[in-house]
């Protein structure tokens, strides 16, 4: 409780007990009577007084004056108010001063007014704002950690709104507000505050652009929600209303972290005083809370399937039906993107990443939109932005954008443990040049954002082997249901020329690919020619040593042994530019929908009327529990350098597990 001291003294009192003190002077002062050698304090019943002395002795008591001290140099008074006033001054300490042989000389007095004063959250995270918790003031990570948590406001409740609510100043329903979290004002004292105080909340004028307070006027009649603290309002008069009482307000976040805000924010209140008109105000009191901003998550194979997405072309009818069927055994739902929404942009992968926000109080989804716009720029804000969808967009200013900016070159494992270190969360992946190359990467800013998000940490990956550049065309997860729940895919050249090698040695090697396969190459490919074909095997050689190279950083950075890893068999060739394009549809870059898979239909050699490529797939995967459903693809995406993945998109249910649980 902040003490309001009558005789221009002021001292004060919180809940965790501040005081201040005031200085006893020796007789050679002019703050003590000539003469004077000891004292003595008598109070109130709600004060509490400690003297210290230099000396150890104590003058013994004198009748009705209790324990007297010495008037040394140094000896300090401090005292302090144990509960609230109930009036202005209702409050004393008395001071009585006494010559040589206990004779008194005279009295100092003065008056008390304590004030209650507390700024509460939620710093257990139990979704309960608890009085005074000695913890709300900083954060710490951890299953024991503590501190406040507030969600960026992302989500867009009012249709009739052009931006996001954490870029708008209003509110227009309490709806808004259940996004916020709840900051509490507790204050407890007189009916009104003596004169020449007041009681003010503020930030910090660096986050300002970081973190939004809104209180709610008139909470019973014709509620208006106003905006407090923010970007244009550094501070804010709090009206004292008496008594014991509690103000609610309501924080959201503006930001989410980035390589220039590392998440954390702080709130205060102060009690100002001014001595005398004309001269400033100035804080006896401050109180302290602290928040994180909840970070994007992404959210991996592994978890369960939601919304599928996928863009209506016109060349793409039946393979819209074939993802139906598997979106519909899954059990989630088909979102189809159409022609006045897509703009003739059918890779709905590599515009936007789902993921989420989380605090102890909700939870809900937000888009994470690439900085590779094309004709499905504004999908993202037109179809998902709303009620309890989130947006969230990273553009670079300087930097130019190459297709490893598409979020086809953006994955999240499952959750792993990596040399004791947990990663409840998984890991992001993305794809990038050879560290020693000059070649293409994303861009700074996405990859900063991904970086101080903390809770996934990433994993970059060599991609520009490739023609598009994409993580998603050599690695991918399915879930499992053993002691490890997931599996790691991997294209591999090596296993497809081990299988065909094989089926050659079995009397197979004029089995024929490409079979039904809808394109205008008439030319016959078996298993003999592509065996003997020097070239092909030249550039799979390289593109494997690409794929070992990645592995190795996968095995060492997800915790993997090979037995975690299965080798899907591929095969690429090179372009002009010497990059690799897939020689036929590659299998990795399936959707994965809980236990059924959409793989692009290889058109392997066919074998007893079945294609060996997906004979071996089937074999590799279903003993797993994995239901491999094939689809064609070619047209629709496989001849534009994409494949089933790449022209979908799935949201995913959160993370159990909550993320301030983590430890970075």
């Amino acid at each position: 409780f902040p003490c309001i001291i009558k005789c221009n003294l002021i001292t004060s009192e919180t809940p965790r007990q501040q005081q201040r003190s005031t200085q006893i002077s020796s007789p050679h002062s002019q703050a003590a009577p000539a003469g004077a050698v000891s004292f003595s304090v008598k109070h109130t019943e709600g004060v509490n007084v400690e003297v210290r002395c230099q000396s150890p002795a104590e003058v013994g008591p004198a009748p009705g004056s209790g324990t007297r001290w010495p008037l040394d140099k140094g000896t300090v008074l401090r005292f302090s108010m144990s509960r609230a006033s109930t009036e202005v001054n209702d409050n004393k300490v008395t001071v009585s001063f006494y010559a040589e042989g206990g004779q008194p000389i005279n009295q100092a007095g003065v008056f008390l007014t304590g004030i209650g004063i507390s700024l509460d959250v939620d710093a257990d995270r139990d979704g309960v704002v608890e009085k005074n918790s000695p913890n709300k003031a900083s954060w710490t990570w951890g299953p024991e950690g503590h501190g406040a948590i507030l969600l960026v406001s992302c989500d867009k409740e009012n249709p009739f709104t052009v931006a996001s609510d954490c870029d708008d100043e209003r509110v227009f329903s309490r709806e808004d507000l259940l996004d916020m979290s709840r900051m509490v004002l507790r204050t407890e004292g007189p009916q009104r505050l003596p004169r020449g105080y007041e009681i003010i909340l503020y930030i910090p004028v660096s986050e300002a652009d970081k973190v939004g307070v809104f209180y709610v006027q008139n909470p019973f009649f014709g509620q208006r929600y106003m905006q407090v603290l923010g970007r244009r309002k550094l501070y804010h008069t709090v009206q004292y209303t008496g008594g014991a009482a509690e103000l609610d307000f309501f924080v959201e976040g503006l930001r989410f972290p980035d390589d220039t805000f590392p998440g954390l924010v702080s709130i205060h209140v102060s009690l100002l005083e001014t001595l005398s008109e004309g001269i400033p105000h100035a804080p006896i009191f401050t109180d302290t809370v602290m928040f994180r901003v909840a970070p994007w998550i992404m959210t991996p194979n592994t978890l369960a399937p939601v919304n599928v997405f996928v863009c209506s072309m016109k060349d793409n009818y039946l393979f819209i039906k074939e993802i139906k069927n598997l979106v519909n055994k899954a059990g989630c739902d088909l979102k189809v993107c159409f022609g006045y929404i897509n703009r003739g942009d059918r890779w709905m992968q590599d515009e936007i990443e789902f993921g989420y926000t989380h605090a102890p109080h909700k939870s809900f989804p937000v888009v994470l939109d690439s900085p590779q716009d094309g004709g499905l720029e504004r999908f993202p804000i037109k179809d998902l932005l709303g009620p309890d969808f989130g947006y969230v967009s990273r553009e670079p200013l300087f930097e130019a954008i190459t297709s490893l900016d598409s979020f086809g070159n953006l994955e999240v494992s499952p959750p792993v443990t990596v040399a004791g270190k947990e990663y409840p969360l998984g890991r992001i992946l993305i794809g990038s040049s050879f560290p020693i190359s000059a070649g293409r990467r994303m861009t700074r800013i996405v990859r900063d954002f991904l970086c101080a998000q903390q809770v996934q940490a990433p994993v970059e990956l060599y991609s520009d082997w490739l023609a598009v550049g994409h993580v998603d065309e050599f690695v991918t997860f399915v879930p499992t249901s053993d002691k490890k729940r997931f599996r790691m895919l991997m294209a591999s050249p090596a296993a497809c020329y081990k299988l065909f090698r094989e089926k050659q040695k079995e009397g197979q090697g004029e089995a024929t690919m490409f079979k039904g396969k809808g394109t205008s190459d008439t030319k016959r490919v078996t298993i003999n020619k592509v065996l003997s074909n020097n070239i092909l095997m030249q550039q799979n050689q390289y593109v494997q040593r690409c794929i070992d190279w990645n592995r190795d950083v996968l095995k060492k950075e997800l915790g993997l042994l090979e037995e975690d890893i299965i080798d899907l068999p591929a095969l690429f060739k090179l372009d002009k530019q010497g990059k690799a394009v897939p020689y036929f549809p590659n299998m990795v870059t399936m959707i994965v929908l809980a236990k059924d898979l959409g793989i692009p239909k290889p058109f392997g050699p066919i074998m007893g009327g079945e294609c060996c490529l997906e004979r071996q797939t089937r074999c590799l995967l279903e003993p797993l529990g994995l239901r491999c459903r094939f689809l064609e693809d070619v047209c629709s995406y496989h001849g534009r350098l994409g494949e089933v993945r790449c022209g979908t998109n799935v949201q995913r249910r959160p993370f159990a597990f909550k993320w301030w649980h983590v430890t970075p």
